[in-house]
């Protein structure tokens, strides 16, 4: 078959666009030294901080998970009053500023906040912690999984897991052996996703748990107090440690699909 002649603007525009994705990412490579790489990446705050960076997300993606399939589920199987409701406020993590988001969070999980004071007796605290970090990349990061398990939910045939049911099959035994295995790939696509994003998230986490302190914050830090030079290095290392898991889960992904 011929392929189809694009149009030149088309072309330009898609070039224009990949030019401006990759061009900060390869400068940010290009204006520190390998020597500076590695010295960076051997210092114990910098190893510290990318431990709990991963750590946080892989927590919040784990519970994301567990709250979000069911959801995601439901909005993909079920038609009911309100349905419409619930999914734009699933989605308003995605337009809400996430300085605005952190301290919204910090009413409810800070110290004094509402579900803070009721937890703070059996020693859980939220400001300055793990739990916060948690939190914090969670909020904004769970809608990407949520839809993106609904869509994958909503294509598997609904036909196949009535059958199942006729042929006896409980709807836990269903959803496990039939709906999440054909919607395996998209379910993972939103668990990845969520990941990276948790990974980048800065402005919710700096304002409920500043510190202890994730890449994202470091990197803010060092930019605050010694500059560009002294924060590059860091970002660079973030980069290269996140496209690398990126591919690798993406490659997975694929893998097990196929």
């Amino acid at each position: 078959m011929k392929k189809q002649k694009l149009p030149e603007l088309f072309v330009v525009a898609a070039v224009l666009l990949v030019i401006f994705v990759i061009l900060p990412i390869l400068l940010t490579f290009a204006s520190t030294s390998a020597t500076n790489l590695f010295e960076t990446l051997i210092d114990p705050e910098v190893a510290r901080s990318i431990g709990l960076t991963f750590l946080a997300a892989g927590i919040a993606s784990a519970l994301g998970v567990l709250m979000g399939l069911p959801l995601a589920y439901i909005l993909a199987r079920r038609d009911f009053r309100g349905k419409g409701l619930i999914e734009g406020l699933i989605d308003l993590p995605l337009i809400i500023p996430h300085t605005a988001a952190g301290i919204a969070l910090l009413m409810v999980f800070g110290r004094q906040g509402v579900l803070g004071k009721l937890v703070r007796p059996l020693g859980l605290f939220f400001v300055d912690t793990l739990a916060g970090v948690v939190v914090g990349m969670l909020f904004v990061s769970i809608p990407l999984l949520v839809n993106a398990a609904r869509d994958a939910f909503k294509a598997v045939d609904s036909d196949l897991e009535q059958s199942a049911r006729v042929d006896g099959a409980s709807a836990w035994k269903v959803f496990l052996t039939i709906t999440l295995p054909l919607a395996w790939r998209g379910v993972v696509s939103g668990v990845i996703t969520m990941w990276a994003r948790g990974i980048s998230e800065f402005g919710a986490v700096a304002i409920l748990a500043y510190s202890p302190k994730i890449v994202p914050v470091l990197i803010y830090e060092k930019f605050q107090g010694f500059g560009l030079k002294a924060a590059t290095p860091i970002a660079a290392i973030l980069l290269v440690i996140v496209v690398l898991v990126f591919f690798v889960l993406r490659s997975l992904a694929g893998a097990i699909d196929d």
